[in-house]
């Protein structure tokens, strides 16, 4: 029978790096930038947590608050130059958004693969990983009380602190955008550059921090995956297909981060959904199973190219670069 006691968890847990990623790249919209390079991001992310996690368990030191901290402070500090970079290229330089993003992503996973094997060397594993064991079991730490709660303290109460860290910043992030002034101001530069610039709006201040503050949201999804989800294992191109994911959700929840919390748990349960139904010895079957995610994109992204309602449509300005000149 389907244990959806079991299930349920386990999408959640699947959902966070997407809901990390789909909440940064939605941020990021919203400011006009189409920022394709939210995988590397990730990637970038998280190799830098696990770099900041491992020099931190060499050292031989046990501090519970720097072993969140550092790796966590470290995470931040790799997406936040990442998104520098991005800004630096589509921003200030006026390169084209697309290719800038797709670089992007392609450096990210250079230097993720790059410095992970670097580190695999340093510690001399027989294996081509790495396990931060240590960092792992404080990150994966949930509360006390979930396990004297039956399938309440499960399903709600089983997660670690990033896991609620992620639907925080979603709901925030939703709030700010709906019903603060910054948020009006962001969206009005997304909608129209020129309108807001004339407005006396800084175009440049509102791209650069909306794109960095989204890309050190989606690098917290690397983080999350390598620390919780993996068990703190680190591998190279063990991260799949999560970044591309994440984009594709920012359209599925028409650009609205509060949506993307359960929609990420969805596309979470769609991705592990084959481990739930039965195929038998039906190898067959079972890879059909697992394409179910990517269907799913590909359905949601030709019912919202069909989508006539102007709310449901993205920022009008989103991947064109700005010429104050123009103005």
């Amino acid at each position: 029978m389907f244990d959806l006691i079991s299930f349920i968890p386990r999408a959640v847990v699947q959902g966070i790096p997407l809901l990390f990623g789909s909440t940064g790249e939605t941020l990021t919209e919203k400011s006009g930038n189409l920022n394709l390079g939210i995988p590397g991001i990730m990637y970038v992310g998280a190799i830098s947590g696990v770099i900041g996690a491992f020099f931190y368990e060499q050292s031989g030191a046990a501090s519970p608050f720097l072993t969140v901290a550092i790796p966590l402070c470290s995470s931040l500090l790799g997406s936040l130059l990442m998104g520098l970079i991005y800004c630096f290229l589509t921003v200030t330089l006026r390169a084209n958004q697309n290719v800038s993003g797709l670089a992007l992503t392609t450096f990210g996973v250079g230097i993720g693969n790059f410095f992970g094997g670097s580190l695999i060397k340093l510690s001399g594993a027989d294996v081509p990983s790495i396990a931060l064991s240590a960092t792992s079991a404080r990150f994966h730490q949930s509360l006390p009380i979930a396990s004297g709660l039956g399938w309440f303290g499960k399903l709600f109460l089983s997660y670690g602190f990033l896991a609620y860290t992620a639907v925080i910043i979603a709901l925030v992030a939703a709030y700010i955008l709906r019903h603060t002034r910054v948020g009006l101001h962001l969206r009005a530069v997304g909608e129209s550059p020129n309108t807001a610039d004339a407005a006396g709006i800084d175009v440049g201040r509102y791209k650069y921090a909306a794109t960095c503050i989204g890309s050190m949201v989606a690098g917290l999804g690397g983080l999350y995956y390598v620390m919780d989800y993996a068990s703190g294992v680190w591998s190279n191109n063990a991260f799949g297909d999560r970044g591309w994911l994440a984009i594709a959700l920012v359209i599925f929840t028409i650009w609205r981060p509060n949506v993307g919390v359960l929609a990420s748990f969805l596309f979470g349960g769609l991705y592990i959904l084959h481990m739930y139904i039965p195929s038998g010895m039906n190898l067959a079957v079972k890879e059909l199973y697992k394409m179910l995610p990517y269907v799913v994109t590909i359905i949601v992204l030709v019912i919202s190219s069909m989508r006539n309602k102007r709310e449901n449509q993205p920022p009008a300005s989103l991947g064109l670069a700005y010429f104050r000149e123009e103005r």
